[in-house]
């Protein structure tokens, strides 16, 4: 028997629920998993502790022993030890099901065609698009069951059992002291397998066609976004039809940039502007703005216009659109504006030297450090 602590073999605290142990169980499991570590003799060992941890803390009685007199008081009670079995076998194999996709005595649903119902289809609309809406046209591409093999992909539809499941869709595998079941890898949970290829679609079971139509694209949708319409997938041999998925993709604009449903907009500003103040009307995505620069703004200083920007796909808030700052200074001077940018400077007298009593002091605090 192990000695460690039960509770931080599982990771958690002594006043932990049933769902929190059970979920704390079901991660060490995985994580230890001897699949998961192949050749690892102690991920091995600790796979076995936290199995042997969770048989006593996910039982009353025994939990109350435990917590009251240790693993000395299991003794004789069915706790500790164990570790060969599983009191918990339900909820280890629903969690090897996650990890390995089968187990948990679930087997998957059958059919006999090979390809999804659903499929999907890529659209790029323009920005101006995306902010208020549009109509497009939609081309896509949907499979039918081919009809010599109903789907199936085998000549004639007819589909012999699976040799590496017998006909069971999953395969059980053995990983010390323990079996756990897999999905056939070979017909995919089937259960069938085609032993003469159907020429009519070269055994892929279906047959692809086009279709068009149009689809409005709703105010304030963005990249990433998807669109469901619903009867316009493809079409199983017993005529049942999935659904399409709009893919969106919208493209940049040079000007502004959009995150979420907010705008932004990058502002050039010329520094006399900046010292004076100044009054600019600014294109915003509907019509002119106006926007007051105070003297003295700070570069990148943001100033934000409310209900501005981009109604939000699945509400009616509109966003804010945010003009930022970007104050410019000439490339170059000519002599005229070499001598009055002089002048002016002259013209603040102490003011437009401050610079020199900050660094004197700083030069003095420099020399000391080495004096």
């Amino acid at each position: 028997m192990s000695n460690t602590d039960y509770y931080e073999l599982l990771e958690v605290n002594s006043n932990a629920s049933k769902s929190e142990i059970k979920k704390a169980y079901r991660k060490m499991a995985m994580k230890y998993h001897p699949d998961k570590n192949p050749g690892d003799s102690e991920a091995e060992e600790m796979f076995k502790e936290v199995n042997e941890a969770y048989q006593v803390l996910s039982d009353e009685e025994k939990k109350s022993i435990y917590d009251r007199y240790g693993k000395e008081g299991l003794e004789g009670h069915g706790g500790g030890g164990q570790r060969g079995g599983f009191g918990g076998f339900d909820d280890l194999s629903s969690a090897f099901a996650d990890m390995f996709g089968g187990g948990g005595g679930q087997q998957r649903q059958r059919k006999s065609y090979n390809y999804d119902l659903d499929t999907e289809v890529n659209v790029d609309i323009e920005f101006n698009e995306a902010i208020f809406g549009t109509k497009k046209d939609i081309k896509f591409k949907y499979k039918t069951a081919c009809k010599p093999c109903k789907g199936t992909g085998a000549k004639d539809a007819k589909l012999s059992s699976c040799g590496t499941c017998q006909g069971q869709g999953q395969v059980h595998m053995r990983q010390g002291f323990m079996t756990f079941a897999q999905t056939c890898p070979t017909c995919n949970g089937a259960g069938k397998s085609i032993k003469d290829k159907c020429k009519s679609c070269n055994s892929k079971g279906y047959e692809e066609n086009e279709e068009s139509f149009s689809v409005d694209i709703p105010e304030g949708i963005n990249t990433g976004n998807r669109m469901r319409v619903g009867g316009k997938g493809n079409i199983s041999p017993q005529k049942t039809r999935g659904d399409l998925y709009i893919n969106i993709q919208v493209a940049d604009d040079d000007n502004y940039v959009r995150n979420e449903s907010n705008i932004y907009m990058d502002l050039p500003i010329f520094f006399t502007q900046i010292a004076l103040g100044a009054k600019i009307t600014v294109p915003g995505i509907r019509g002119e703005l106006e926007l007051e620069i105070p003297k003295n703004t700070r570069d990148k200083k943001q100033f934000t216009f409310a209900n501005e920007g981009v109604k939000d796909v699945n509400s009616s808030q509109i966003g804010y659109f945010v003009v930022q700052i970007n104050i410019k200074y000439p490339n170059k001077l000519n002599e005229e504006q070499e001598e009055l940018l002089i002048k002016l400077q002259d013209s603040f007298g102490v003011e437009s030297n401050t610079h020199e009593d900050t660094c004197t002091g700083m030069f003095e605090k420099v020399k000391n450090w080495f004096s």
